[in-house]
């Protein structure tokens, strides 16, 4: 093994060759599956697109490095189950891009996080993980409760989307910016847009537990809040497994 590994160095273009012919393996493995992909992606005729506010959540996910501690995809292995839920399905990413499904898991997976904790547990957590996690080694995020949130471009947020396959509307794109302010704030005039552009489901409430302009924290708690919850499938696909 080692002979020919050896003679094959010693060859410019047999090692070049050589290279070419194992990254043309490992590139067919990869996009072989692709050709199937319509086939083993679950549909999903319950699924929404992310609000607004959920979009501006995720780009400050993305843009805190929250990817880099926490994973958003449960494994099919008995113990993940156990601990975090239904196992991930692919259709529940559709609307990601990138996804965001990691490997590495400093702090645990955020799949099913959905409002599972409270959103003052989560303006607390973020403000001071200590307060709600005595052990936890999770950095504070305090400016998020202060920084107002940049509403004006959310529109070309959603437009962007719309061009790699995320079905929104040309309604939605329009009153993208009202529609992030309706969502954190429940009895104002913007808040029944939401609803109806999105569906009844949506988390409509303060989730900074303030009224009035848009902060950070709303935006993340927003988008924690709705992971998850985009589709019911995962849950639908694991009672018909029992049953």
């Amino acid at each position: 093994m080692f002979g020919f590994h050896y003679r094959l160095e010693r060859s410019a273009i047999g090692l070049v060759a050589f290279i070419v012919i194992v990254a043309s393996i490992g590139g067919l493995i990869e996009i072989a599956p692709l050709f199937t992909i319509d086939e083993t992606v679950e549909k999903a005729e319950d699924m929404r697109v992310y609000t607004p506010l959920e979009v501006a959540g995720r780009n400050i996910y993305l843009r805190e490095g929250c990817y880099a501690c926490h994973s958003q995809m449960i494994r099919t292995l008995r113990d993940e189950v156990d601990r975090y839920g239904p196992y991930s399905l692919a259709v529940e990413s559709s609307y990601d891009h990138p996804q965001l499904w990691g490997s590495k898991r400093t702090g645990p997976d955020l799949a099913r996080l959905g409002n599972k904790y409270s959103d003052a547990w989560h303006v607390t957590h973020m403000n001071n993980p200590r307060d709600v996690v005595p052990e936890s080694v999770m950095p504070a995020y305090r400016w998020l409760l202060r920084d107002q949130l940049k509403t004006e471009d959310l529109g070309d947020h959603l437009r962007a989307m719309r061009a790699v396959g995320v079905p929104y509307t040309d309604e939605q794109i329009q009153f993208a910016a009202q529609d992030a302010y309706g969502q954190a704030n429940p009895d104002s005039p913007e808040a029944s847009g939401v609803a109806e552009r999105y569906g009844e489901a949506t988390n409509i409430r303060t989730f900074d537990g303030r009224t009035g302009p848009l902060t950070d924290m709303d935006a993340l708690v927003a988008y924690l809040q709705m992971l998850g919850t985009l589709t019911d499938v995962a849950h639908t696909s694991e009672t018909a497994e029992v049953e």
